[in-house]
């Protein structure tokens, strides 16, 4: 391999992530030829205004023709960051049908359209690689893709969403109220202007749906996603949490069972002896279990520049090592079965659940019998305070059928002994 090999890149985006990826292969330029005996030279950068300047980039990389860079033939490599499903999925498709490598950190675009871009990068015999798409530095898509193929994965679960890891640490940790932690995520910059897609779980949802699609090898979708958010989580859910011995976070889970897939993101009781129970502030982590590799956990950082630049040139310089040994494309479509998408309301669960229930006799046993009749069984049951007549009940399953806790929840609505249902969160 000589030393003045050169395998050309062309970057699409240079916002905060490529930025940090331009930089970043600067600042590794000497190793990234060492580790794959080529120097990596990024050609051609697409923007929308080109004339605009960018600190630390050379003017003249910069170009507004996508057809520029995709007829260009010393250009093997398209690296993906500019977000969102179009142009971005016309671009990497026609980059593969070209026959060129592509490497994205896009978790809409793969979460929505995995499935037909693999067939193209497989037709084509072309990596397409993601690392940086589910939680920036931390190495979750290569180990499930490769490190654990050997064994039969059953469960992921993860905190992916740093905004929302964030929020709750605050709401725990110094009893901040939901808005006053989520005010003070937007200053520091961990939540946007708009923070939806994060304290609703959507993002989460896109991260779990692309690795349970890898860990199960079935196609799973966004849209197939159960998602629900933090927004209604309160001091109160918070203080009970601890009392109980649980800590509350935003889970993406997902399980293999004998019916098909789980995939779900909500809010979740975990008890405090857990490994995520640790995970604090803006921090990832993803807990991986498998039949035969047991217990795994990958931590680190889910977002910034350049923990997301890192993660996007690791798939650079492993697609420059295919390149290099004529192996590209050796990994192709995760999605060989065809499992179902189990609906939410076939999932099992178990609940944490705040009631105000009038304080007189016989409301105990009513909301124990409605419960009981629609097969949900309790494993902790106690009235924490009571109030001008009103007590607050704190009532914790036993594993259930979703299906049958929402009957029982949609009865409880319409008892005259019950003021308000307060308060409902899984429990692990």
């Amino acid at each position: 391999m000589g030393e003045n090999r050169k395998i050309y890149a062309a970057l699409l985006g240079a916002g905060t992530v490529g930025s940090g990826v331009y930089k970043l292969a600067g600042m590794q330029e000497e190793d990234i030829c060492l580790k794959t005996g080529a120097h990596l030279e990024i050609k051609k950068i697409l923007v929308r205004n080109p004339g605009k300047v960018r600190e630390g980039i050379p003017q003249e990389l910069f170009t507004d023709s996508w057809q520029e860079i995709l007829e260009d033939p010393e250009i093997q490599i398209v690296i993906e960051v500019m977000g969102g499903i179009e142009p971005a999925r016309t671009y990497v498709e026609e980059a593969m049908k070209a026959g060129k490598q592509v490497v994205t950190a896009n978790k809409d675009l793969l979460a929505e359209y995995g499935d037909p871009l693999f067939e193209i990068a497989t037709e084509n015999k072309c990596d397409l690689q993601f690392e940086a798409a589910v939680a920036g530095a931390i190495p979750i898509i290569r180990p499930l893709r490769q490190s654990l193929a050997g064994s039969q994965l059953t469960e992921i679960m993860g905190i992916v969403n740093g905004t929302t890891n964030y929020i709750l640490t605050k709401m725990s940790e110094e009893g901040m109220g939901y808005q006053e932690a989520l005010d003070m995520a937007t200053r520091l910059g961990y939540a946007e202007a708009d923070p939806t897609a994060d304290v609703e779980g959507y993002d989460a949802g896109r991260k779990i749906a692309i690795m349970a699609s890898i860990a199960f090898s079935s196609r799973v979708t966004f849209p197939q996603v159960y998602t629900e958010g933090i927004t209604k989580i309160t001091a109160e859910d918070i203080r009970y949490a601890k009392e109980f011995g649980y800590v509350i976070k935003l889970l993406g889970i997902t399980k293999l069972t004998g019916k098909g897939i789980e995939v779900k993101v909500h809010p979740t009781l975990i008890p405090d002896s857990h490994p995520l129970a640790t995970v604090r502030d803006s921090f990832n982590a993803v807990f991986v279990h498998g039949q035969a590799c047991d217990d795994a956990m990958f931590m680190g950082r889910g977002a910034g520049q350049m923990p997301i630049a890192s993660a996007v040139l690791g798939d650079v310089i492993d697609v420059m090592r295919n390149i290099i040994h004529g192996s590209c494309g050796k990994i192709g479509s995760d999605s060989h079965k065809k499992l179902p998408v189990l609906d939410v309301e076939e999932t099992k669960s178990r609940f944490f659940l705040r009631l105000q229930v009038e304080n007189r006799a016989g409301a105990l046993a009513n909301i124990a019998g409605v419960l009981g009749n629609n097969d949900v069984s309790i494993a902790q049951m106690v009235q924490k305070r009571s109030h001008d007549g009103i007590a607050e009940i704190v009532v914790i399953t036993d594993l259930v059928t979703e299906r049958h806790f929402n009957d029982a929840i949609r009865i409880m609505e319409g008892m005259s002994v019950v003021r308000e249902i307060s308060g409902i969160i899984r429990v692990y």
